[in-house]
């Protein structure tokens, strides 16, 4: 089997699992994809620039032994319905690789690292290893009339997303709405339901407090770590 090995890293505002959207392009979370030394150079992204979106094939790296089980119970399904591992997007997996769309906002080639590339809407672990990165073509990897599964029949189950105490009020607007589309996506195991429960996740350097009661996401604590 050929070698597998890392040729970027990608820098994101998640430091730990809990909360990180369960798809990319959700919100506009930012990345910062910066290139292992060997690739550290503009010929490898020639043309690139001329590319709305790109693909990254990654490593769920915090799981740290590989899953044997051909079978996983998703999220959105309550965590009680076991569906086949590749009918699912989970991230325990025979071989452990993501796959994301992101969006490109720039491409810097005069800092320290160049090239680096900033990207919207990564779904994944701040430190996180690239094995590849590849142009998105929309003309063939866009499938507007694609059938969605189990999945389509959950995905507007959002919860509506409330701050208490005014402790939203620091938080600058561009964090704000991607705290909020996080949260309405209810990042909590679906089989928690204790209304009492109290969660807590990290954005930047945000940590933030909240609890799910019936259908509404109540944030009631903010705060910098």
């Amino acid at each position: 089997m050929a070698e597998i090995f890392p040729v970027a890293h990608i820098y994101t505002d998640f430091p730990s699992k809990f909360g990180i959207p369960r798809q990319s392009g959700l919100a506009k979370t930012s990345g910062k994809i910066v290139f292992c030394p060997d690739f550290r150079s503009p010929e490898a992204v020639r043309g690139i620039e001329g590319y709305s979106h790109l693909w990254l094939i990654w490593e769920f790296s915090e799981n740290k032994e590989k899953s044997a089980s051909l079978t996983v119970r998703p999220p959105r399904l309550g965590g009680n319905v076991r569906m086949g591992v590749f009918a699912t997007r989970s991230p325990f997996r025979p071989n452990n690789l993501g796959l994301s769309s992101v969006e490109i906002e720039k491409i810097d080639y005069e800092c320290k690292d160049a090239p680096v590339i900033y990207v919207k809407g990564a779904d994944i672990l701040d430190g996180t290893p690239l094995f590849d990165i590849k142009p998105y073509l929309p003309f063939t990897d866009s499938h507007p009339d694609a059938k969605s599964g189990f999945s389509g029949e959950v995905m507007n189950n959002n919860l509506d997303v409330s701050f208490e105490n005014g402790c939203d009020k620091s938080i600058k607007n561009e964090d704000l709405e991607n705290i909020r589309k996080i949260l309405s996506e209810d990042p909590r195991p679906h089989y928690h339901g204790d209304p009492e429960r109290i969660y807590a996740f990290e954005y930047s350097h945000y940590k933030i407090k909240f609890r799910v009661e019936n259908t509404t996401l109540k944030v009631i604590e903010i705060s910098d770590f």
